[in-house]
């Protein structure tokens, strides 16, 4: 049976016309890089990059059981959102694993939107209609586009060609707007722990919108970013990647995702399961580490303590804003504390590590 055929974003065509190497990503055919990662992920920390995430999943959430319907399939208080706010949250099973990490936008009294990884989109429409069918559910992901904006250059950027000053939208807040031209939906978010915006436009204006971006950043060193990138930037701020490090095997408690599960709302799919976990204490951990042998860290690769296997490594690579290698694991809790030597094993080879403090590089992203 052949495999069905990659799906395409709004921008693939202009990705192809920038010479970017495509790769099958959750599904997706997607440029991973431009000019080369290194290039890129340094242009996103000191000037401002574009990256193009309309591969992601939007549902739409509405009706007056809206609120009730999100509280009990999500982990985080969906009561403590205000109109123009947005949360990260967790879908969780029964046992308490994950089913997708995601954020929640309140857009009106009984109106949200949730953001959702690209892989899980099908999945995850079936779990929300499936255990929150109260609510009126749409999965507007086709018709949506998603662009990030993202670096000490971002604000400019987006403020030059917004119909409003986005220097008062705050971190996790949004507004709606017109950026050159094109109704936007714009977000204080972004996955690189540098300050910018997402920004949702329906799928046929995306094009314009990335062009526009794209040439009134060109004073700034603005340029398209692929998800090589992507994936560094992430890694430096401790960033959770589902599929790498969280998944239906792993926890929010272990994952240090705890902030966002919310016991005291009332019930929610997999509550019971992570009060148990909470009570009992968790027995592994993520955790950051550095190489100190020189060695690159790989998703999968075993963890060792005096010659014992104590974890899995879930990603890895060099850091380029640190320069260092760098990678995030799980390890049992009793090795989890900041100095910690460990050891990876790289290619039958037990390569020196030690558990240091993250987020790896300090976050820039403006709270105020």
């Amino acid at each position: 049976m052949s495999e069905a055929p990659l799906k395409r974003t709004p921008l693939h065509a202009a990705h192809v016309a920038a010479g970017a190497r495509m790769v099958p990503f959750g599904g997706w055919d997607m440029p991973v890089q431009y000019t080369g990662i290194l290039d890129e992920h340094r242009t996103v920390r000191g000037a401002v990059g574009l990256f193009d995430v309309s591969h992601m999943g939007e549902f739409e959430c509405n009706g007056p059981a809206a609120l009730a319907a999100l509280q009990s399939v999500t982990t985080n208080d969906v009561a403590a959102l205000e109109i123009g706010q947005v949360q990260y949250s967790v879908f969780c099973y029964p046992n308490g694993t994950i089913v997708d990490d995601l954020t929640v936008y309140r857009l009106a009294a009984d109106r949200y939107m949730l953001t959702v990884n690209a892989s899980n989109i099908d999945k995850d429409y079936a779990w929300v209609t499936h255990h929150a069918k109260a609510a009126r559910w749409r999965n507007v992901s086709d018709q949506t586009g998603l662009i990030a904006v993202q670096g000490p250059k971002a604000e400019a950027l987006v403020g030059r060609l917004a119909d409003q000053d986005v220097t008062k939208i705050g971190y996790y807040r949004f507004a709606r707007g017109a950026v050159a031209g094109v109704a936007t939906l714009i977000s204080r978010t972004g996955y690189t722990g540098e300050d910018g915006f997402e920004l949702y436009a329906a799928a046929a204006d995306t094009p314009r919108l990335w062009t526009a971006l794209l040439d009134a950043g060109r004073a700034d060193g603005v340029a398209s970013i692929g998800l090589g990138a992507r994936d560094t930037l992430r890694l430096e701020m401790k960033y959770a990647l589902y599929g790498n490090d969280i998944d239906d095997t792993t926890t929010p408690l272990e994952a240090g995702l705890g902030w966002v599960v919310k016991p005291a709302k009332g019930d929610f799919v997999g509550r019971d399961a992570l009060e148990k976990i909470r009570a009992e204490g968790v027995r592994r951990r993520l955790i950051g580490i550095e190489m100190v042998d020189t060695a690159i860290a790989r998703h999968g690769y075993p963890v060792r303590r005096d010659g014992r296997e104590v974890g899995i490594v879930t990603s890895g690579s060099y850091g380029p804003s640190v320069d260092k290698y760098i990678a995030m694991a799980y390890v049992e809790t009793a090795l989890a504390a900041v100095g910690t030597a460990l050891a990876v094993e790289v290619r039958g080879q037990g390569k020196a590590a030690r558990v240091v403090k993250t987020p790896f590089h300090p976050s820039r992203v403006k709270r105020a």
